[in-house]
């Protein structure tokens, strides 16, 4: 009986360790099939991404086709700019203090034009503020339309949130009111003041109130001329742009007389007026033409941003550049007068002393050899690797432009 157990024990044991075999092979067998499977998906990406590469390399570069309209407009076509004085009402305590004369005195005014006679010195709140209101009139604007203003504090207000600006007109470079501007200032950020400390965040000194004025008046300019000739300025003055939309122009519409009087201006003349002005510009402003795309590197010195177009190429040029680094630190130390003091005496005092610690570190320069038509962003990367900062590579690209190696225009702001 006992060696009959001992049998059913060790044959259920083998059966156990035949079935833990076998799952640990299929197991196995599953992930060198999952282990294939992503080996082939992979290779087919690759190969894949490959010729996306050689085909859009094998494709020849097009140059940018735009509409007229989006690099020039038509002459007398602009806007015009409105601004304004006011008031505004409803600050928890962040207005204008007592210090700022007009604020109190455009306060009386204001409630003595609803007959109420108050005093200049009884004005002691600070729930005021005066503002500069600012705004654009646009082209063929009419009167009815609504048009979004810029609220700035011109006197030292603390904040204009939560202000409501009271009715203001807004004048024209000549004198005549356009638009009267009223409503509830939106200020994009906020300023808590406490005993000992202040918490602000943007400048909410300034504010916007989106449709906040109505026009009053259509605005004066028309485009220019009496409607057989149109004057064409492109946004940024440019020969061969200015002989491409002449040429576009010319292709468009054959009984017009097209020069391009020079790099800013193309002026179209027709026998007798188009009988539909605004069809005649719509269809010419919707042309199309290849813009031919300045070479230019913008730098900002302010914030080290670096802005540079695909065209900007670079001459074989080697560079070296070291920095200087001088590290000034001030210490001061309490010198205490020696010996034991019994009592007051003249002329002895504790006196502070400065000690100034300065280290100058000047390391090694690095050398970088770039190749002829390189980019500026491989110049970047290149100078990036070689842990070079913001300054530095403004620094590089200001004495590359000087060098004559600058394919562009290098802007600096």
């Amino acid at each position: 009986m006992r060696m009959n157990r001992f049998r059913m024990t060790y044959a259920l044991m083998n059966l156990a360790r035949t079935n833990r075999t076998r799952a640990n092979r299929t197991r196995a067998n599953r992930t060198r099939m999952r282990r294939t499977v992503w080996a082939y998906a992979a290779t087919a990406c690759v190969w894949l991404l490959a010729v996306t590469l050689v085909c859009a390399a094998a494709q020849p570069t097009r140059a940018a086709e735009v509409k007229i309209k989006d690099i020039a407009r038509i002459g007398g076509v602009r806007e015009n700019p409105l601004t304004g004085y006011g008031l505004v009402f409803g600050l928890a305590g962040s207005g204008d203090s007592v210090r700022n004369r007009a604020t109190v005195q455009s306060i009386a005014n204001t409630l003595m034009h609803f007959g109420v006679n108050v005093e200049e010195a009884d004005i002691a709140g600070r729930n005021v503020a005066a503002v500069i209101v600012t705004a654009k009139l646009p082209p063929f604007a009419e009167p009815g339309q609504q048009i979004d203003i810029q609220v700035a504090s011109s006197g030292d207000a603390r904040s204009l949130d939560g202000g409501t600006l009271m009715v203001t007109p807004l004048l024209g470079p000549d004198g005549r009111l356009y638009a009267t501007a009223q409503g509830a200032i939106s200020v994009g950020g906020y300023r808590f003041d406490g005993a000992t400390a202040t918490a602000r965040k943007n400048h909410p000194t300034v504010g916007r109130i989106p449709s906040g004025a109505t026009i009053e008046r259509a605005s004066p300019l028309r485009v220019s001329g009496d409607g057989d000739r149109l004057n064409v300025l492109l946004n940024e003055a440019d020969f061969t742009n200015a002989d491409r939309i002449a040429t576009a122009i010319r292709a468009a519409a054959p009984g017009a007389v097209v020069d391009a009087e020079h790099a800013g201006k193309v002026v179209v003349r027709y026998a007798r007026r188009p009988a539909d002005l605004v069809a005649e510009i719509a269809r010419l402003e919707n042309l199309v033409i290849e813009q031919q795309r300045r070479a230019r590197v913008v730098i900002n010195e302010r914030t080290g941003t670096i802005v540079s177009g695909a065209d900007v190429r670079l001459g074989a040029v080697s560079i070296s550049h070291g920095g200087l680094r001088v590290d000034i630190r001030d210490e001061y130390a309490v010198s205490q007068p020696e010996g034991v003091l019994l009592g007051p005496a003249s002329g002895v005092a504790s006196v502070v002393v400065p000690r100034t610690r300065m280290r100058v570190e000047e390391p090694d320069a690095s050398l970088l050899r770039m190749p002829e038509g390189a980019t500026v962003a491989d110049l970047v990367a290149a100078m990036r690797a070689l842990r070079m900062g913001t300054r530095d590579v403004i620094a590089v690209l200001q004495s590359i432009k000087a060098a004559g190696a600058l394919d562009g225009e290098l802007w600096i702001q």
